[in-house]
């Protein structure tokens, strides 16, 4: 068993009885102690109240003068950023609820930074503390954005953009050199340790580091584990039993539904729907198709029949890849919302 992802205050939160996260006072104030909002030696005198008073009270109501009580600028706009995402954590029965609730009505009015945090979290609890290396590693593409580099013989590599551009400017260590020889950030050559078999139970001692590459071909353990980990994603939220499977190519005359797990994908998955015809160059930005099937085909709607999904993600033209899990939420045909 291993407690994953520290960082993320999973521990702060609890369970209710249906399995769902529940915000605790306790996780409430953790964002108070982030550098954004933790007062300096410079803070005033409204911003130090401020901070005590959430800090005794985080659900504490909070009218606009005192924001507008602090000095600072860019301390004001945190506070109410954060407040505003406060306020729908407590306007909200769970994190699921919040986090469903994020991109109805009118789009997201948090930053991003909330939107993959709450990722991260919801991650962690699905997974469990018996999730394993391949699980976690292939759950981190969920809520950070990933460098995409297809070598000469054919393996096509993500690796975390944060630590690549890291590694760009510091020097790299590892197996794997030339990760990015075809991307523009830098021309020298970053090494990464690849996530293999051999090396997997390493993950636990740098699971915070983001410092892994893996492989996205099929028949690979990443890929098959994004398959589970999206096949829980959608049973933890939507209470529907799925299967995925890596395909090569969608031939299917009766092809009825797709969603693509990022805007690139999205794109593609439309016009090969119906039947634009797709430059090669960005053909080529196409990195994995899947087969979603549905465990009871009564679940979806009418029209569908139980037919599969057709799932697809893309790197853009930077060769960047970033996941959106919540269309998997918001885009399956089912014939009620759970």
């Amino acid at each position: 068993m291993h407690d994953f992802w520290p960082s993320c205050n999973y521990r702060l939160l609890r369970a209710d009885a249906d399995g769902r996260l529940v915000a605790s006072d306790g996780f409430l104030r953790s964002y108070l102690l982030r550098p954004e909002l933790a007062p300096i030696p410079s803070s005033c005198a409204a911003e130090l109240e401020l901070h005590e008073r959430l800090l005794a009270d985080p659900r504490r109501s909070i009218a606009n003068r005192e924001v507008d009580a602090i000095a600072d600028a860019d301390v004001r706009e945190n506070y109410r950023i954060w407040l505003r995402f406060r306020d729908r954590l407590l306007a909200a029965p769970t994190l699921e609820a919040t986090y469903v609730g994020l991109f109805e009505g009118n789009g997201v009015d948090v930053p991003p930074l909330f939107v993959h945090q709450l990722t991260q979290l919801l991650l962690r609890h699905l997974l469990g503390s018996e999730a394993g290396p391949f699980d976690a590693r292939a759950a981190e593409m969920l809520f950070r954005t990933q460098r995409i580099s297809v070598l000469e013989d054919g393996a096509v590599m993500a690796a975390d953009e944060q630590s690549v551009e890291l590694y760009a400017t510091t020097g790299g260590f590892g197996s794997l050199g030339e990760l990015l020889a075809q991307n523009r950030t830098s021309s020298r050559t970053i090494e990464l340790d690849v996530l293999s078999q051999d090396n997997a139970a390493s993950y636990w001692d740098r699971d915070e580091r983001y410092d892994l590459a893996i492989s996205l071909n099929r028949g690979q353990p990443a890929l098959t584990a994004l398959c589970r980990v999206l096949e829980k994603w959608i049973a933890h939220f939507l209470r529907v039993d799925v299967t995925i499977e890596p395909k090569r190519e969608i031939e299917d005359a009766r092809w009825v539904w797709h969603v693509g797990l990022d805007a690139e994908a999205s794109a593609l998955l439309n016009d090969l729907y119906n039947r634009v015809e797709i430059a090669d160059d960005r053909m080529e930005r196409l990195l994995c198709l899947f087969e979603l099937r549905f465990a009871d085909p009564t679940v979806t709607r009418a029209t569908v029949g139980g037919r599969p999904v057709y799932l697809a993600m893309a790197m853009d033209a930077e060769r960047r890849l970033r996941l959106k899990p919540q269309n998997l939420l918001l885009n399956l045909p089912l014939a009620r919302r759970q």
